[in-house]
């Protein structure tokens, strides 16, 4: 399956770089592989995090990828749910700046990338 993303933003944020990808799914087996898509792509990454919504089966996951507990998917998860949507997945890419953001900053960083990635 080709894997494409319906956008892309990119945010700084205490030299950390946040890239938010959006992808349209109708199946978990489509969010993992567009997670393999960007393993490769980002090789040097610190996290990949995110969360999804599908409709039919109705089924949520938010994935921390490593960041501290419900820092990073959580906040995608509850964009996603703030809006409504459904057989979305956002994955925020982070490469770490070296300034430890604090969790409320990993909330708030990873909650405006999710925001962004889908206006």
């Amino acid at each position: 399956m080709n894997i494409s993303f319906d956008n892309t933003v990119e945010l700084i944020e205490k030299k950390s770089k946040f890239i938010g990808y959006k992808l349209s799914c109708k199946s978990s087996k489509e969010v993992e592989e567009a997670l393999e898509k960007l393993k490769k792509e980002h090789k040097k990454a610190t996290h990949i995090c995110y969360a999804y919504s599908l409709k039919s089966p109705f089924l949520e996951k938010a994935v921390d990828d490593g960041e501290p507990s419900s820092t990073a998917g959580r906040p995608i998860l509850s964009v996603l749910q703030k809006k409504k949507l459904g057989d979305i997945c956002v994955f925020v890419v982070r490469y770490f700046g070296g300034i430890k953001l604090g969790a409320g900053g990993l909330v708030r960083a990873y909650t405006k990338v999710a925001s962004e990635v889908l206006k």
